[in-house]
């Protein structure tokens, strides 16, 4: 059955699922809702990850894969607190009848600032791998996620998602070599790479791509550079090496944001546009989550 509003969707998925009446702790496996305010919590979550799952064209809530689920989590991960992100869980995982892995919430640590300074990537990235240090240098200089290393093409090579409107003042300011990468739900962007690092970037094309799961996930690599879980927690180490400290890798979206803010202002562009243009950059179209790099 098909249902035109995420939210008929969502209430048909959690109505599938309702046995109220039955003792919730004699029934505690059962994968049924067995409370009002169960109910009406999954529902609205249910809601927000059928909303997602429309937004990025991938159907509906009954087409919902685990893949999608992750993604949805991780990008809720920028956003929610931890009590509003294991509900979303909860209830994404009733609705696939699967398990997913429990994930941390940024929303505590994004609250003071986790940018990394010129200075300090430099020394992490000297204190890497020559493939690791690469994609830390790739990962600064464009404002890029993690898994996002590993989805870098040629601009000729793939377009951006059409579904969007994109600026043309994106990268006011600066001159390099464009590309693309898939970032979250998806989203193809266009990133930029000043000269010298496309030049290096080049001299690790593949003949072949690689073929890399991470986190679940299948990636086609062209490059021999790090990316995903393993460049996380590699460039994490290193910081930790180098600084005596680590803000994560994600940290290096901070760095780039705010550097970008600074470089459209002192241009003479207003708060409101600079941010707008820098969210399109790091593959952001809402204001509360690039607000956060901003800190």
């Amino acid at each position: 059955m098909r249902f035109r509003s995420v939210k008929s969707q969502a209430e048909h998925a959690v109505s599938n699922k309702v046995a109220l009446g039955t003792g919730r702790h004699d029934h505690r496996d059962d994968g049924k809702i067995h409370s009002v305010g169960t109910a009406r919590g999954y529902q609205q979550a249910l809601k927000g990850f059928a909303n997602y799952i429309q937004k990025n064209r991938f159907g509906s809530l009954g087409d919902a894969t685990r893949e999608t689920a992750i993604r949805y989590l991780a990008e809720r991960a920028e956003a929610v607190s931890q009590k509003t992100l294991d509900l979303d869980r909860q209830a994404i995982q009733m609705h696939l009848g699967e398990r997913l892995d429990v994930v941390k919430s940024a929303r505590v640590t994004i609250l003071s600032t986790r940018s990394y300074t010129p200075a300090q990537v430099q020394r992490i990235a000297a204190s890497q791998s020559e493939r690791n240090s690469l994609a830390t240098k790739i990962a600064y200089s464009a404002g890029l996620r993690a898994h996002e290393l590993l989805t870098i093409r040629r601009e000729e090579e793939r377009a951006p998602s059409s579904h969007r409107e994109w600026s043309t003042r994106r990268f006011l300011g600066r001159d390099g070599v464009r590309y693309t990468v898939e970032g979250k739900g998806g989203l193809i962007r266009e990133v930029l790479l000043d000269k010298a690092l496309a030049v290096e970037l080049e001299s690790k094309r593949l003949a072949v791509p690689n073929q890399i799961v991470d986190r679940v996930v299948r990636y086609s690599q062209f490059y021999n550079i790090g990316g995903g879980r393993t460049w996380s927690q590699s460039f994490s180490a290193a910081s930790t090496r180098a600084l005596g400290f680590s803000n994560g890798a994600h940290g290096l979206r901070h760095s780039y944001a705010q550097e970008r803010m600074d470089e459209l202002q002192r241009g003479g562009m207003p708060y409101d546009k600079a941010k707008a243009i820098t969210a399109q950059e790091v593959g952001h179209f809402e204001k509360k989550t690039t607000e956060a790099y901003l800190r």
